[in-house]
């Protein structure tokens, strides 16, 4: 497919809002999909090079994680195995459906998720840290690990909120090592997704690398000024960009573009 500088317009000033948005609230996925979905790419293509942008970025926040010592390596380990295996059913099922099918399901899916994500910032708030024994929390981390490795695999918003959510809940982690594990499984299903689409030849290299380049501008200056009223500034643009993608979307369909 032939790229104009139209895309990257479109598509890199609104994934660094993402990553802004990412840095300072969550909820950078709700943009970062339908930007390229905006920029008139086909389903397929936008998911696999929003692997590839969002891969950059997650790399990036991994490793402070990392050093900053909230990632157990050794339930990593399981982690990375089932998310693999996951998130690669999951990308090769999402290219065995129709595009414009494809289509019809995110006008469904994105804004549901979106409810979901935004409807309450507080959600992990008060979890507490109750050690597990090691073998039921790396069964239960692998299962959570490999169902949602398959859902990022085939679609990605909102997975790493669902993570933490999950992991707080039934792993009985704690925030912090809940987002350390939350960023390795993302990374892994990420890149395991990407190396699908790679293979079947659905990612835009150029434009994929252009837009992660400004992922990481905004996740970085996103981080230096952060604020505590990020959520407030997060839900109107989500929202926006959503309604954008959701005319286009639906104009698209009726024909009119």
């Amino acid at each position: 497919m032939t790229l104009t500088p139209l895309h990257f317009l479109i598509v890199c000033p609104l994934i660094f809002i993402a990553g802004f948005i990412d840095s300072i609230a969550g909820g950078g996925g709700l943009i970062s999909l339908p930007a390229y979905l905006i920029s008139g790419l086909p389903v397929h293509t936008c998911i696999a090079t929003n692997k590839l942008s969002s891969s950059m970025g997650t790399v990036i926040s991994t490793g402070r994680y990392v050093r900053a010592g909230y990632v157990d390596l050794r339930l990593s380990v399981f982690c990375v195995a089932a998310a693999l295996v996951g998130a690669s059913l999951g990308a090769n099922l999402a290219l065995m459906i129709d595009d414009t099918l494809f289509r019809m399901l995110m006008l469904v899916i994105l804004p549901l998720t979106a409810f979901y994500v935004l409807r309450k910032k507080d959600l992990f708030a008060g979890s507490q840290r109750d050690d597990l024994p090691f073998a039921r929390l790396a069964a239960l981390a692998s299962v959570i690990a490999f169902v949602l490795g398959m859902y990022d695999g085939f679609y990605g918003p909102g997975t790493g909120t669902f993570l933490i959510l999950l992991l707080t809940r039934f792993a009985h982690m704690d925030v912090q090592h809940a987002n350390g594990t939350t960023k390795v499984i993302n990374l892994t299903s990420n890149l395991a997704s990407l190396a699908v689409y790679l293979v079947n030849g659905q990612v835009l290299l150029p434009l994929g690398l252009a837009a992660g380049a400004f992922s990481i501008l905004g996740n970085y200056l996103g981080s230096r000024c952060f604020t505590k009223k990020g959520a407030v500034i997060a839900r109107p643009v989500i929202q926006l960009v959503l309604a954008v993608f959701f005319a286009r979307t639906v104009l698209e369909m009726c024909g009119v573009l």
